[in-house]
């Protein structure tokens, strides 16, 4: 008989310590983080309290949620299992489905969002993305996804539908629908804004598609079942479109083939996403999807490394005097405008699509959920803390004169420079004419729209802890990194877009439902590209480079998605008998509800032209009437008042359909508690993993 070995610490203990160790290194980093003033603070300390934050986020307060709110059960056949047809229920290893799903819900979001919200400081944005991922985000994701795999797979707008009722069930769909048009159209204007005369930029991004298409082609004609080598050739390919975009750049004939203002790479990018919504899925979706995931985690990575490598000092300060509203980036008080500009780094309406769509579909075990929902949600977050630390390690002056539009600064160098410095952020037109010239561009003044300012604090990056010498390539390795994310979501997007529509015309004609009768694609894809391809026009002849007109709608539009989606998690915890467990959702839920409410509010009622959509729409309105306007400024200056006008009403209709389903869910939790009837959950019955093979054998 074998005697046990006592342990010199306590069975339980050791894991014990190792997670206490873990908690109080996380809370000395966010302290450091949040108590320091004056001084600057090593970048390394936001990777600290970034990864002990997830990990004891995951440990604990996930596995938490599966064992007690959701109950999952391993011994339970998903929809992969019951439903497989090998088409869109097959069942699929777990770390495939991953990167899938990460590839799906990391758009430009986490990259873009922290960036802008930069101009408050590194500290708000900081504590935001990480308690709301932790606490929100992935509790969404992690949710949402739960409930659409008990219920087949069934997306957002059904699972409103089955749950709510008719009312509530097309309020969210509507709404789900009109807030893609308005995320379609924010991703298409940072495209642009980042290729904006640059034709080492836009030559490398316009190479991405021929790639793609090329890859797809290989990987079911020319070399079927070889995905590792169409995978190694693929991301090969990308990497050399970046080196090739450099030698288009110095050709003179082929150079101006590829510098474009924003008006024509405007319907460049519109066109793209009318192609790639009509091409079959593997031909251009899928093949692009697949290698932007080897792209996006590998950046993000390398990103980590070189900061550990480099751990480069924060430049920003933690709170800036923007905080009051009067930023160059966009305007609007901290409250609630920090909260809606990180749209995607904290918590994400557009994750619920995607959580309910394809990915419950693939899952083989209940557990996998955890992983993949809460897992999934917290390494977008990391991306989000990358991008954060990329801005705040530039210059503070380089910063703002990067991501100010000239009309808040000035159109010369010579006037940005001087607003900028008077701001006390001292920077000059030789040092921005050098650093433009380092990253291989013409200028870098005011590249509104996050991209362009991320790139220079990537490359700064990998310059300094890779290679000095190789700074341009750096620089348009994460222009292009940045296109990959954003086209990605772009062209899934107009995609899953199009489904919802037909979804809702099937309901008046059958045929026009059918999502493979081509007359229809053909049809619902124009309705969808026209929809955000209009909303990205006018940003892009907006003289303020857009960014103040359509990100604030846009981090509006995706919260109140996320509120949606957490309505409707919360009226399924409810129907469920989960009552006691309800706060889980429902404080996100009214954490949301009072961010988007008081954003809403304001972009309505202030009297600011650079807040309010209507106050906007008639300052314009009298500078026009009063001929103050240059006459290019005059010229759209009837289309930009009709656009902010029609913004105001638009955020206006996302709170009453918002607060519809709000309605429509209390509604529902108060027949229940007075024992009247309501509709059914919609849970699909309980199938044993096991008796399910057995019989299949």
């Amino acid at each position: 008989m074998n005697t046990p070995t006592t342990p010199i610490v306590p069975q339980g203990w050791s894991q014990r310590l190792l997670w206490l160790g873990i908690a109080i290194t996380g809370a000395a980093a966010a302290g450091g983080i949040a108590l320091n003033r004056g001084e600057s603070i090593n970048a390394i300390w936001f990777i600290v309290a970034a990864i002990c934050t997830y990990l004891i986020g995951y440990r604990f307060y996930s596995a938490w949620i599966a064992a007690r709110v959701l109950m999952l059960d391993e011994t339970r056949a998903t929809p992969a299992v019951r439903l497989a047809d090998g088409r869109d229920y097959v069942p699929t290893n777990r770390w495939v489905v991953f990167g899938h799903h990460f590839a799906a819900i990391a758009g430009p979001g986490p990259l873009i969002g922290p960036t802008l919200a930069a101009q408050f400081g590194y500290l708000p944005g900081t504590l935001w993305i990480l308690v709301g991922s932790v606490l929100a985000g992935c509790v969404q994701d992690m949710v949402i996804l739960f409930c659409s795999m008990r219920r087949d797979g069934r997306s957002l707008g059904q699972m409103a539908r089955d749950e709510l009722g008719p009312i509530g069930g097309f309020a969210a769909l509507l709404a789900t629908f009109l807030i893609m048009i308005i995320l379609i159209a924010v991703l298409g204007l940072v495209v642009v804004n980042a290729m904006k005369h640059s034709p080492w930029a836009t030559s490398t991004v316009a190479a991405t598609i021929p790639i793609a298409v090329f890859i797809g082609l290989y990987m079911r004609y020319l070399r079927p079942g070889r995905v590792l080598e169409g995978s190694l050739l693929g991301v090969v390919l990308l990497l050399l479109s970046v080196g090739a975009g450099g030698w288009v750049d110095q050709q003179a004939g082929l150079r101006e083939w590829f510098n474009h203002p924003g008006l024509p790479l405007a319907f460049a990018v519109i066109g793209y996403g009318l192609l790639a919504a009509i091409l079959p899925v593997w031909l251009l979706l899928a093949p692009r999807d697949y290698l932007s995931t080897f792209m996006k985690l590998g950046t993000v990575i390398l990103l980590a490394v070189a900061i550990v490598i480099l751990q480069p000092e924060i430049k920003m300060p933690a709170l800036t005097q923007f905080i009051d509203g009067t930023g160059p980036i966009f305007a609007g008080s901290l409250f609630p405008f920090v909260f809606i500009t990180i749209a995607c780094g904290a918590i994400s309406g557009f994750h619920s699509l995607i959580s309910s769509g394809t990915t419950p579909k693939l899952l083989e075990n209940e557990r996998d959920i955890r992983m993949i929902g809460y897992g999934g949600m917290a390494l977008e977050s990391f991306v989000a803390i990358m991008a954060l630390i990329a801005a705040c390690v530039l210059d503070p002056g380089v910063y703002f004169a990067i991501n100010s539009p000239a009309g808040i600064v000035g159109a010369t160098p010579e006037a940005a420079v001087a607003t900028i410095t008077s701001w006390g952020f001292p920077v000059t037109v030789e040092q921005m004419n050098q650093l433009a010239a380092t990253m291989g561009e013409a200028t870098l003044f005011a590249r509104t729209g996050g991209a362009p300012s991320l790139a220079v604090g990537m490359a700064s990056i990998f310059a300094s802890a890779f290679g000095e010498h190789l700074l341009a390539m750096w620089y348009h390795f994460a222009i292009m990194f940045e296109a990959v994310f954003i086209l990605t979501t772009l062209d899934a997007g107009t995609r899953v877009g199009r489904f919802m529509l037909q979804d809702m015309l099937g309901n008046f004609s059958p045929k026009l439902g059918q999502t493979s009768w081509y007359p229809s694609v053909v049809l619902t894809s124009t309705i969808v590209v026209a929809g955000w391809g209009y909303f990205l026009y006018i940003g892009v002849i907006d003289p303020n480079g857009g960014v103040n007109i359509l990100w604030p709608l846009f981090g509006i539009s995706n919260q109140l998605l996320a509120a949606i989606a957490l309505t409707v998690a919360t009226s399924i915890l409810i129907k469920t008998g989960r009552v006691k467990y309800l706060w889980v959702t429902a404080l996100p839920l009214l954490w949301l509800l009072i961010l988007t409410t008081t954003a809403v509010f304001e972009k309505i009622s202030s009297t600011d032209p650079r807040v309010g959509f209507f106050a906007a729409a008639s300052d314009l309105q009298h500078k026009l009437d009063a001929g103050l306007l240059a006459a290019d400024k005059a010229a759209v200056a009837p289309q930009l008042i009709f656009n902010q006008q029609l913004d105001a009403w638009l955020a206006m209709l996302f709170v009453v359909l918002l607060y519809l389903v709000v309605g429509d869910m209390l509604r529902m939790a108060w027949r229940r508690h007075c024992g009247l009837s309501i509709l059914p959950s919609s849970e699909t019955p309980y199938v044993a993993r096991q008796h399910l093979q057995s019989a299949q054998e």
